[in-house]
Parts: structure tokens; C-alpha cells; sequence
């Protein structure tokens, strides 16, 4: 059926003109404001459309490429100022039948309006797209005019002079034909639509005029446009199948916190409800990874890095990240990765990848070459993706050292910077980081320093709030309670394993306090976070050791930001700075405490040494280059070894120590059992 452009261009100038009220149009104003602004794009909130006139709204999603034309003519009439086919009217909300899924996208949607929300995973350079090419005949001279409304070039067929004729050549005159911007992007299914390990699907979406640039890689994007296909061809030789693309009449760029989980008027009734209730943390606790028997320090932390503490931006432009980054390092089945894929499928926006098949590019972002343009693009990894929400690395430890080191500044500054192939940019990695990784030798030796036996640069340790040590060690009693949970579990006993919060339900929570709580801290709990801070300091300074820095205080804070909001508080109070500092004494105090002298050392995440075993190495330095002062050659091992441990140091620790000068190039050997210090070489 024919559109009826008499009823349908009377209808927009309707529209334009009086809607809600002809004493307040609301489109007539924005019409003003391109004119003051020189804008170039009336932006239309469909619903508004529908309240006025159902039927137009109709012919608009089943006939766009009819009707959007005379939207636009009739903006034309009311600006003609501005050239002719330089105006947009650009459609956006469209009702809940035209939002598609990537993969719901079908053959009856094709040359109809349609909506995706999607991540951009590619986006090509800007360029210059001619659509209206003037042509000069080179024989006399004739000016003409073709217009380009395909993707294939136009010429002249032949000079419309009668005295020419001639089929050319013809001599394209780019200073004076039209040109507008042009550019490609490649659009994916969110991370949190996939379900049960399928690849993330994509649609080519072709940006024209002022909407090119708005997004980068790794933006979240509402696209709406007219469902197209090109014809697919192999060796020339064309295809009976077709690829799509949408040709995109409107795109808006979604903010970090905008998640599109679905929350009634019932499910606030019920949140609030259970905000309420003084188990609440309790209960969330107690839903993560039902399955898993004990680990409840674990599973309250990760609770609290769902919830996150708030990111604050300084008057100075300084941002403090309010995501919270954790680490589990044990011993074989101790149900790390369990865990990870079950936060995986809980957070609101996630990412699971394992570290064996990680590679940089894959992590933070990849140059590709864009096989449409023929130039370079931009293509987002996990952690751009996972923006927003959780990035679960497992088995990081089996990540190459160059692989890994491209973490260090999403962990830290919530970005990735990229410069690669002429390409220079920053993208948003704005997600906690929950890893998962075993010790060196696959078990932890108990009578060393747990630190000491994890795999990973200190460089990247001392950016995590929290890490886990998890040792399977034999224990009767606890062992009879693990064997019995795992044996009702496979035994359909549901009472141990049912999670008390249902997971989709606490996913709603989760984002209802994401987006709706944003807690400050009380006076009386900064003094607790204060006290606690400076008591800590001092204990280390009469020892000679660091037991905190300002890093440990920043991820106390960010932690109990992130309780008050699992209770949908507006203050955090300063139970909830005690509960913090308990779980942060608990596990951390395990890595940072110093065997030798059983107090907190800092260093020891830091540097991977505590300060009493630095002052050793110091000191056996100190006896190499005094001994050496009596020999010509250098200083007898013997000799050094002998009169170490005359100072109390033991023989392991001696050869520890030498080693570790060596490789740090103090000392050296000139030849077999004699040592030199490299500055009395000189």
C-alpha cells in the first residue's frame, strides 16, 4: 500500500507546529534553537509521535525510506535558510516491538525502522563521502550535475549539451561538489545478554553527517536505523545470500552507569523492603556461590566489589575510582574459578576470560585493519567491554609478563591508553578486576612467606585491595562438612545449596543501588578510618617497617562505601568502617605479616621483601665489601658465609642474599667463590 504523502507531510507540520500544545509546541522550539545554533538535526522522541498520531508512527517503522524524506522536506519548509538536503530529522525510543537484539534481527525487518543497544567493538576513521559530484565535459566545457545516491560511483553517460554529445571524459570538479562525513562502525551483543558461552554477535552500522564520531570503541550505544543488506559475492560472482547493515538515522551514546535491567514498581517495593532488614548483608553474602561450602571472607568481599564504592572526580580533574580489584591465589580446587564464572554470570555487566588464551590486545584493545575503508580501527578487548561492571581473570599467573603488564593501568587509572599503527587514543576501562591464580609450584609451601610463592609482579599485587590466600589443608572436621555439602548437592539436596536471594532478583538490587545510592561518610567514621590509619603507621615506624600507605587507606574507604550501599544507605556509618577493617585485617594481614618479626610490613606487597630481610641483604652487602678491603681479589665466599653468621644471619638466607645482589648487579664474581662489589671495581 502507497503512502499518503498529502496526510503524512500535513501530519509533521502539524506536529512541528503544535505539539503537546499549541501554546507550548515543543518541536517548534527546538526548530528555533537549530536555527540559532546552526544545528543541522531535529531530534524526535518517538513516543511523543505515537501519542499524536499512531498511524503516521506506523508508516514511519514500516516505510522509513518514504517517510523519513518527507519528515525532512517539512523541516526544509520551516528552515529554508539552509541548503537543500542538509537537514535531518533523526527518530529515537522507538516502542518495545522495533527493539531488536542483534540476534532477533530477521529477513521481515529488512527496509523497516528498527532499535539495537549494542557495544561498539569497532569503529573506522571519518571520511569525506560525495553526494552530489559535479562534472566538467572536457570537450566543451558543459558543468553537470549527477547525484549520488548508491555506493557506486556515478558518471555521466554522456554530455547533455546538443552540440557536444560526447561520452566524455569528464573531469569531476571536487571543489564544488557536496560532500558529507562518512564513517563505519561495527556494533556487538552486550556481554550480559549472552547466555551459556555463545560468541557475541555484530551488524555494520553506517554513520553519515553530524552523528559520525559520537561513539568509540567500547561505547554503549542505542542505534536506531533502516535495516539494509548488500548482496554477497565470492570472486566476482555474486551470491543468493545477503549481508546486513543498518544505515543509522539516530545514535546515543549510553553513560556508565545506564544498565537496562528491568526494575517494576514491585521489585523497588520489594528492595526497599529488604533493605531494611539488619541481615541484609548477610543474606547477599549468602547467595553468592551457594554451591561453594565456607569462603565466606571471600564471598563477602566480592559482594562488596558488586556493590562498588563511589567514583569521585576532584575540582583538580583528579578521579578516584570507586571499583574495588581482588585477588584469589590457592592451591588446586579450591574453587577459584567456580567462583569467578558465578560472579561472571551474577554482575550486571561482566566479562569471563581465562589467562591462557589472553593476550594483551585481547585485554585492553586491538588495531585492526578495517577490511571496508581499507584503514586502521580500533577494536575493544574485555576490559573495554566489561566498562561499568566486573572483568574475571582467571589463571592470570599463566599470562606472558608483557601480556599482563597491559592491566596495570585499568587497574589503577580505569583507562587503556593506545598507541598503534597512527592510531592514538584513551578508552573507558572503568570495571573491577576480579583474578584468579595458583601459587608457583602449584601448592603453598607453609613455612614461606605466601607473597613470596605467587607468580605475579609486585607492581601488579600492590594494586589489588584484597588478596585471598586459599590453602587446601587437611582438617577432619572441616573436611566431613565439605564432603557432606558437595555429596547433597549431588544428591538433589536443595536446602544447602538454594541461594537465599534468587539471582536475578539480586542482580536487580545490585543495580538499584548502583544506580540510586551514592553514600558519603559520616564525621564519626572518618575519625574511626583516621585512628585506625594512624595507629597502623605508628606501629610500623617503631619497628622500622611501613605497615600501610594511603593506597590500603583509599581501598577501606572504597570498601565500606560499597557496605553502606548493599544496605541502600545514604552515610556510611561507622559499623560498617569496623566490618571493613575486620575483613581487611583478616586477609591481609596474612600476606603482609613478616615471619621473622610477626608484625605488618607493606613492603612486603610492594617490593616482595620485608624491611627486616632488606636490612640483611644490606648488611651481608656491608660484610662483602669490608672483607673484600683485606683481599686483592675479593672477598672468600667462605670467609663472607663465616662471618654472617657470626652477625646472626642463617646460611639459606646468605645464599639468597648473594644471589640477589648478583642479579641486581651490586656484586659480581671474578672468578669461582670470590665476590666483588661492582663500585670497588672502579
Amino acid at each position: 500500500m502507497a503512502v499518503d504523502f498529502d496526510s503524512i507531510i500535513s501530519g509533521f507540520r502539524d506536529f512541528f507546529e503544535t505539539y503537546p500544545d499549541v501554546s507550548f509546541p515543543k518541536y517548534k522550539k527546538k526548530i528555533e534553537d537549530m536555527r540559532a545554533n546552526d544545528t543541522h538535526s531535529l531530534v524526535v522522541d518517538c513516543d511523543d509521535l505515537i501519542t499524536y498520531d499512531q498511524d503516521i508512527y506506523t508508516e514511519l517503522v514500516d516505510k522509513p525510506l518514504e517517510v523519513i524524506p518527507i519528515a525532512e522536506q517539512v523541516l526544509q519548509e520551516a528552515l529554508p535558510e539552509f541548503p537543500d538536503q542538509s537537514l535531518h530529522v533523526r527518530f529515537h525510543n522507538l516502542d518495545a516491538t522495533r527493539d531488536k537484539g542483534i540476534r532477533q534481527i530477521r529477513t521481515e525487518d529488512m527496509h523497516k525502522l528498527i532499535q539495537i543497544i549494542a557495544i561498539v567493538g569497532r569503529a573506522s576513521e571519518v571520511k569525506p563521502e560525495i553526494i552530489e559530484a559535479v562534472f566538467e565535459c572536457e570537450r566543451c566545457g558543459e558543468i553537470i550535475f549527477i547525484r549520488q545516491d548508491s555506493t557506486n560511483f556515478k558518471k555521466p553517460p554522456a554530455c547533455p549539451n546538443p552540440a557536444c554529445g560526447k561520452s566524455g571524459p569528464f573531469k569531476l570538479l571536487e571543489d564544488q561538489s557536496r560532500f558529507i562525513d562518512w564513517q563505519l562502525i561495527k556494533v556487538q551483543e552486550r556481554p550480559e545478554t549472552l547466555k551459556g558461552g555463545r560468541m557475541p554477535q555484530h551488524i555494520n552500522c553506517l554513520l553519515r553527517d553530524d552523528i559520525v564520531d559520537m561513539a568509540q570503541a567500547g561505547s554503549r550505544v542505542t542505534v536506531t536505523g533502516i535495516l539494509k543488506t548488500v548482496q554477497d559475492s565470492q570472486f566476482k560472482v555474486k551470491k543468493t545470500t545477503f549481508s546486513k547493515y543498518i544505515e543509522v538515522n539516530c545514535i546515543e551514546v549510553l553513560e556508565k552507569d545506564v544498565d537496562d535491567t528491568l526494575i517494576t514498581d514491585e521489585d523497588e517495593a520489594r528492595i526497599w523492603e529488604l533493605s531494611q532488614d539488619e541481615n541484609i548483608v548477610q543474606k547477599v553474602v549468602g547467595s553468592i556461590s551457594p554451591s561453594i561450602y565456607g569462603l565466606s571472607d571471600v564471598k563477602e568481599a566480592i559482594a562488596l566489589q558488586l556493590f562498588a564504592g563511589v567514583m569521585r572526580e576532584l575540582p583538580d580533574g583528579t578521579r578516584l575510582r570507586g571499583d574495588s580489584n581482588m585477588l584469589l591465589v590457592g592451591d588446586p580446587g579450591v574453587a577459584k574459578s567456580q567462583i569467578l564464572q558465578y560472579v561472571a554470570r551474577l554482575a550486571p555487566r561482566s566479562v569471563y576470560t581465562s589467562g591462557k588464551g589472553t593476550s594483551s590486545a585481547g585485554l585492553t584493545a586491538a588495531v585492526v585493519k578495517d577490511e571496508t575503508t581499507g584503514g586502521w580501527a580500533l577494536e575493544a578487548g574485555a576490559l573495554v567491554l566489561a566498562d561499568g561492571g566486573i572483568a574475571c581473570i582467571d589463571e592470570i599467573d599463566k599470562m606472558t609478563t608483557d601480556d599482563r603488564s597491559s592491566v596495570h593501568e585499568a587497574m589503577e587509572q580505569q583507562t587503556i591508553s593506545i598507541a598503534k599503527a597512527g592510531i592514538v587514543a584513551t578508552l573507558n576501562a572503568r570495571a573491577s578486576i576480579l583474578a584468579a591464580a595458583n601459587p608457583k609450584l602449584g601448592r603453598f609451601d607453609n613455612y614461606k612467606n605466601e607473597l613470596e610463592q605467587i607468580d605475579l609482579p609486585h607492581s601488579l599485587l600492590s594494586r589489588f585491595d584484597l588478596i585471598f590466600v586459599l590453602k587446601d589443608v587437611p582438617n577432619d572436621a572441616e573436611d566431613s562438612r565439605i564432603a557432606r555439602h558437595i555429596l547433597d548437592s549431588h544428591s538433589g539436596v536443595e536446602e544447602n545449596i538454594s541461594p537465599i536471594l534468587e539471582p536475578e532478583f539480586l542482580v536487580k538490587y545490585i543495580s538499584y543501588a548502583k544506580r540510586n545510592v551514592y553514600p558519603e561518610l559520616m564525621k564519626e567514621t572518618v575519625e574511626k578510618l583516621h585512628k585506625f590509619y594512624v595507629s597502623i603507621r605508628k606501629q610500623g615506624a617503631e619497628g622500622g617497617a611501613v605497615p600501610i600507605t594511603a593506597r590500603q587507606l583509599e581501598a577501606l574507604i572504597r570498601l565500606s562505601e560499597a557496605r553502606a550501599r548493599m544496605r541502600l544507605s545514604n552515610v556510611v556509618t561507622p559499623e560498617d568502617a569496623d566490618a571493613t577493617i575486620s575483613l581487611y585485617r583478616s586477609v591481609i594481614e596474612k600476606i603482609m605479616m613478616d615471619k621473622e618479626t610477626g608484625s605488618m610490613d607493606v613492603d612486603i606487597l610492594m617490593t616482595g621483601k620485608a624491611t627486616s630481610q632488606r636490612q640483611k641483604i644490606i648488611q651481608v652487602y656491608e660484610l662483602i665489601e669490608k672483607i673484600e678491603q683485606d683481599y686483592d681479589e675479593g672477598a672468600p665466599y667462605e670467609e663472607v658465609v663465616k662471618a654472617a653468621k657470626e652477625a646472626g644471619i642463617g646460611k639459606e638466607f646468605i645464599v639468597r642474599a648473594i644471589e640477589e645482589l648478583k642479579r641486581g648487579g651490586d656484586i659480581f664474581e671474578p672468578r669461582a667463590g670470590v665476590l666483588k662489589t661492582v663500585k670497588a671495581n672502579f
